[in-house]
């Protein structure tokens, strides 16, 4: 039972639950207290001992009713016609022969497995496929291409080659009984198939989890299908929630840097020079200040969500954003991603400025007229478009004056490099003006992106 509890912490990594070594060490105490023969109590004391919140909570209930529902073997007929089959298989001539021959029942001369199978005793099956399946590292399963391969093996644990014989044998001399253990055995078939499709959705799902997000990862944000958008947006999510872990902790400690001797030794010099007070050389870190400027029209409209919702994480992760959104027109949303959900956030942004026509002259007009003072010598600005203006005039001169009074200027392009400057595309003219310019066509670029430009302050 130890191993199986260890299996479900495996599948409960897999259903998305988080469980340390600490957390499975006080669930397998609390799992040694409680029992296992009850299973409501061993459901509840595992999901108090590792779920740490409401969703983890429906998640680790629904792993645990799949880990431990068995599939039985199915019976192809009613009882009463087993019975009925196998007196007449009993009372048949070729069973006499094969008793009189062989001084004894023909069944007491069969394997394990072909005895299971006719006693039709569904425990003892149950038993055998579980013990099989740890003997075949079910848990090990990853994709569904491995159906075939791990069925084989647990059949093959359980005796499948002497099940074998022991048909070719019956055949010949009791065909009857031999009819019953071949309609047993595709039964048992199925329940193995059975009991590898749980274990391929217990233990392949954080596998194909993984493999359907990298493809999410690579794939164009532009060309998203409406069915993978929401799956898109989660992803973003949990790109944001990594950002999140990865650099907001680090802000909060204080960076002593290195031993600074000469002080140490001046402040203990009451004490003989011995360190009991320590100086340390203070690493001298700029305050992070970002502006952000985000093209909603409706050329990236696809993309703008993604991106806005990239900035909203930037408000979590660094202590001064200031954030504009832009069509023909720019306005300030900071306070809107302050104070709302993501989701609430975007709706109320793209209601106001969102899907017009792009205008990044007089949207660059715009900030230039009311919000050129959020720029100091500190700030990291970031332009996050296609460039692409209609034809109308860029002002590139206002996006010069930016970079003058920032400390960088970084612009993150949906659109591929082999686009820019064809069309309406000014990407090479607000380029010369640019620290950094990127492609972030897909969501591990935009990661990329933003993860370097927080870095740079941590």
């Amino acid at each position: 039972m130890r191993e199986n509890i260890h299996r479900f912490f495996r599948a409960a990594r897999g259903a998305g639950v988080h469980v340390s070594p600490a957390e499975s060490i006080d669930a397998m105490r609390a799992v040694a207290q409680v029992g296992v023969s009850d299973r409501t109590i061993l459901r509840d004391a595992l999901l108090l001992t590792l779920a740490k919140s409401q969703d983890e909570k429906l998640a680790l209930g629904d792993c645990f009713d799949l880990f431990f529902s068995q599939p039985e073997p199915r019976q192809e007929q009613p009882e009463a016609d087993s019975n009925d089959v196998s007196e007449d298989a009993d009372q048949s001539p070729s069973s006499g022969a094969a008793s009189d021959a062989s001084g004894g029942s023909p069944a007491a001369e069969l394997g394990p497995l072909a005895q299971m199978l006719l006693s039709q005793d569904r425990n003892a099956i149950t038993a055998a496929i579980a013990s099989a399946s740890g003997a075949a590292s079910l848990s090990d399963i990853r994709y569904s291409t491995q159906r075939g391969i791990f069925s084989s093996r647990i059949l093959d644990a359980m005796g499948l080659q002497r099940l074998r014989d022991d048909l070719d044998e019956l055949t010949a001399s009791n065909p009857a009984l031999a009819e019953r253990l071949r309609a047993a055995l595709d039964a048992l078939r199925e329940a193995v198939r059975d009991t590898v499709a749980q274990g391929l959705a217990l233990y392949a799902r954080e596998e194909a989890e993984n493999l359907r997000n990298e493809i999410l990862r690579n794939a164009p944000l532009a060309r998203i299908e409406r069915r993978h958008v929401a799956e898109m947006r989660a992803l973003i999510r949990q790109i944001a929630r990594r950002l999140r872990e990865r650099y907001s902790k680090p802000r909060k400690r204080q960076r002593r840097g290195h031993l600074d001797v000469r002080r140490t030794l001046r402040r203990n010099a009451a004490w003989g020079g011995i360190p009991f007070l320590t100086a340390w050389k203070r690493k001298h870190r700029d305050r992070p200040k970002i502006v952000a400027l985000c093209d909603v029209s409706g050329s990236v409209a696809q993309v703008s969500d993604f991106f806005l919702l990239l900035i909203h994480s930037l408000h979590e992760v660094v202590d001064d954003v200031h954030s504009f959104a832009f069509s023909s027109h720019l306005i300030e949303v900071s306070d809107i991603l302050e104070s709302k959900s993501p989701e609430e956030a975007m709706a109320e942004i793209m209601s106001k400025v969102g899907f017009g026509s792009s205008d990044y002259g007089s949207s660059l007009v715009d900030f230039e007229k009311e919000f050129m003072s959020t720029l100091t010598p500190q700030t990291t600005v970031i332009v996050l478009g296609d460039a692409r203006s209609n034809n109308l005039d860029p002002r590139a001169d206002i996006l010069r004056r930016i970079s003058e009074r920032s400390k960088r200027l970084v612009w993150l392009n949906p659109e591929g490099r082999l686009a820019w400057g064809f069309g309406d595309s000014e990407m090479p003219r607000y380029a010369t003006f640019c620290s950094v310019v990127r492609q972030c066509a897909t969501a591990q670029q935009l990661e990329r992106a933003v993860s370097d430009i927080v870095a740079t302050y941590q």
